[in-house]
């Protein structure tokens, strides 16, 4: 089923006003102090109730299934709170090559995705190479392709646009500053916003996205996260509840609640109902039972299953316990959030599922 895209808006090169290609021309003029209400007082029933009825009528039944393609875990940052941080010794880390990540395309496709995500940490591998591997998975499936590599030069974005990509995932993580930098040593808010603001003078659709729980957040700062990503027009959001990771700085500390995280959810619906929201592998991680069915009834039209080679997923270890989200459990989210897909039947790859 394609996706519908909203009016394209004039695209600035100001970071804190950076417009996706797929953005709409208006936006819900929601107040601070209503998205604040909205946020923390309003009785959970009723503001489910309206995000599901706005999701319904801005974006309908219908539930986008993307896979997700993790080909590196190699990284040079040192985000406080993530697993793949660099100074990680206790990580094995690899790299897929061309022939292995197609075969893993390979698979997604079979099982009907209708995007595939190209994930990894944030390396300054050949630009090239990604951009043959963007090239050869557009000319053989015909998806759109969605990069998630973090921060890079201005030219290689435009290298992977000219190559096909279609859509960058690049999370803004905070919109407190501060915060920002305590939690990314030696890196800047403002730079994160730059780069946001090249995708989309590329003409990506760009998706961002944030941490709801992370140590240090203020209340405040996800209402600031929230206006954020509304006043960015992004076509995608993913906020996902901080789960911690053993082997980091944060290890210890507690989780991210995952009713707030979905109350942000249904919140980020009503401020922009144009947008893609996925229900993510991180609330599936906290409530397995329902985490993802929940995010879907809070809004959600999004689920991103993964077709990571099975003898890789582990050592993708942003965070600790992370779910494996497979076509089963996709099929049961859909399902019990009385949603709908395009997927085929029921199908196995050839490890029997995923």
């Amino acid at each position: 089923m394609p996706e519908s895209a909203p009016p394209s808006s004039p695209v600035t090169a100001s970071p804190e006003a950076a417009r996706s290609s797929a953005a709409p021309t208006s936006i819900p003029a929601l107040s601070r102090a209503e998205v604040r209400e909205l946020l923390f007082d309003l009785p959970w029933p009723e503001l489910r109730a309206l995000a599901h009825q706005c999701r319904l009528r801005h974006k309908g039944r219908h539930v986008h299934v993307r896979g997700l393609l993790e080909f590196s875990n190699v990284c040079r940052r040192n985000c406080r709170y993530c697993g793949l941080r660099h100074e990680n010794r206790h990580l094995a880390r690899y790299s897929l090559s061309a022939a292995e990540l197609l075969r893993a395309a390979s698979q997604a496709v079979a099982a009907g995705v209708d995007t595939l995500v190209l994930q990894s940490g944030e390396t300054a591998r050949n630009p090239l190479w990604l951009a043959q591997v963007v090239r050869g998975l557009k000319e053989r499936f015909g998806l759109p392709v969605t990069l998630s590599v973090g921060e890079q030069p201005r030219e290689w974005y435009a290298l992977w646009r000219e190559a096909g990509a279609d859509r960058f995932l690049l999370k803004h993580e905070t919109a407190d500053a501060r915060l920002y930098a305590a939690l990314h040593p030696g890196y800047r808010l403002a730079d994160r916003l730059r780069a946001l603001s090249w995708l989309a003078e590329l003409g990506y659709e760009v998706g961002s996205g944030f941490m709801v729980g992370v140590p240090g957040q203020r209340p405040e700062s996800l209402v600031d996260d929230i206006l954020l990503v509304r006043d960015m027009r992004v076509a995608m959001c993913g906020a996902g509840p901080f789960v911690p990771q053993a082997d980091t700085p944060l290890g210890r500390q507690p989780r991210g609640s995952t009713e707030l995280c979905l109350r942000v959810m249904a919140v980020l619906r009503l401020a922009l109902p144009w947008a893609n929201l996925p229900a993510t592998t991180a609330l599936a991680s906290l409530r397995p039972e329902d985490g993802q069915r929940q995010g879907l009834a809070a809004g959600g039209n999004v689920l991103m299953p993964s077709f990571t080679p099975a003898a890789r997923r582990a050592a993708y270890r942003i965070y600790d316990h992370k779910a494996v989200v497979d076509m089963d459990a996709v099929r049961r989210a859909i399902a019990g959030a009385g949603l709908e897909h395009a997927l085929p039947e029921a199908w196995a790859g050839e490890e029997g599922r995923f």
